[in-house]
């Protein structure tokens, strides 16, 4: 630590990190507001490190460029008293990053918004995906024979069959989750390159994921049921033994097989991103 440095430490055993700027005397200036205050009592405030701490250990958020520290510990001092705390878009990071580097951003608050744009738009392009299946086919419904229907009339829009389908019906989803997931792992070219590379590298395997994922989902049913391969008996085996699992029949699996691609292209883009900067830190 130095004067000037964005410091941040963490609370709640992992869940949000609090962060401030380091003023060289063994003090930080913060935004005391917590998750929990909502803006209620939560102020700019002057702080010793230890209280700053409060048990944690400090860290320094690392930058690609090293700003003036003296004009950092400025803006930080104009803003002593200020209030107007708000978790997503003013909080302590908002606070930390304006005054190193003059930009109003919180990484924090951009991945809780965009993790809540993904689970709720990748539910709503899956709820879509089995109101079609219902509502299209020769048969209407989600009876085993309504499902079957429904996916061949998706499939042979792309020219396939049912199989092709649940693939078509699962590219929403996948997409929807492959672009939250590279919202929250977003280029910023204020940071570290060794740290814009495993963004890189995050996103492009959630690509990958997304499109593994639902070439994978149409494997797993061909595999899974009590009939094999991708006729009409192995989808509809299939689809009910992967619905099975979560104590549904096959519309239950087909809600699962369309939704596992997103969930594929995040679990892998953030594993990537967590992996190579294990790989590559000094």
């Amino acid at each position: 630590m130095s004067k000037g440095d964005h410091i941040k430490v963490t609370r709640a055993g992992g869940a949000y990190t609090h962060h401030g700027i380091d003023m060289g005397d063994g003090t930080v200036i913060h935004f005391s507001g917590e998750i929990a205050d909502l803006g209620n009592s939560a102020e700019i405030e002057r702080v010793p490190s230890e209280q700053f701490a409060n048990g944690g250990k400090i860290k320094v958020v690392e930058y690609a460029k090293k700003a003036d520290a003296d004009e950092i510990c400025r803006r930080a001092e104009k803003c002593l008293g200020e209030k107007g705390y708000n978790p997503i878009s003013n909080n302590c990071e908002h606070f930390a990053e304006e005054c190193r580097t003059g930009e109003h951003v919180s990484d924090q608050a951009n991945t809780v918004v965009s993790t809540g744009v993904g689970v709720a738009g990748t539910s709503a392009a899956t709820y879509g995906a089995i109101s079609v299946i219902g509502a299209s086919g020769a048969v209407a419904g989600m009876s085993g024979a309504g499902i079957m229907s429904g996916l061949a009339t998706v499939g042979g829009v792309v020219g396939g069959g049912a199989a092709a389908g649940v693939a078509a019906l699962a590219t929403a989803p996948a997409v929807i989750g492959t672009l939250a997931t590279g919202s929250v792992l977003r280029d910023d070219e204020r940071l570290p390159q060794q740290e814009r590379d495993s963004r890189k590298a995050g996103r492009v395997a959630a690509a990958v994921g997304g499109a593994v994922g639902t070439v994978g989902t149409v494997a797993t049913i061909s595999a899974t049921g009590a009939v094999a391969g991708l006729s009409a008996a192995g989808i509809t085996s299939g689809l009910a033994a992967v619905g099975g699992v979560v104590g549904g029949g096959m519309a239950g699996g087909a809600a699962i097989c369309v939704a596992a691609p997103a969930a594929a292209a995040a679990a892998v883009g953030y594993g990537a991103y967590r992996l190579w900067n294990w790989a590559t830190k000094k």
